[in-house]
């Protein structure tokens, strides 16, 4: 594994731990409030609550917007190109 796979690789493995730490710290919040009872309107409105179906759609999106980027990129030999699949690549990594 090239240097540069490793860096991603670790960009996305610490990125994925603190996506877990931040749903673990929800999860905790909504049971103390729960058991608390202290639920109500004005609390579950302040939630940032995400939709997974959602996000996976917008990862897969972006995972198959690269393969494309990638698969043309010899034929395509745009610097625009090469920055739009940068930009996607760095976006999908802090996804």
């Amino acid at each position: 594994m090239k240097g540069t796979q490793k860096r991603d690789l670790i960009k996305i493995i610490n990125k994925s731990t603190e996506d877990l730490h931040q749903k673990i710290d929800m999860h905790r919040y909504l049971m103390a409030t729960i058991l608390e009872k202290k639920v109500n309107e004005k609390n579950l409105n302040h939630l940032p609550l995400t939709n997974p179906h959602r996000e996976l759609q917008l990862k897969e999106a972006i995972k198959d917007t690269i393969e494309v980027l990638e698969d043309t990129r010899k034929a395509f030999k745009s610097k625009r190109l090469e920055v739009l699949r940068k930009k996607l690549t760095e976006v999908l990594i802090e996804f």
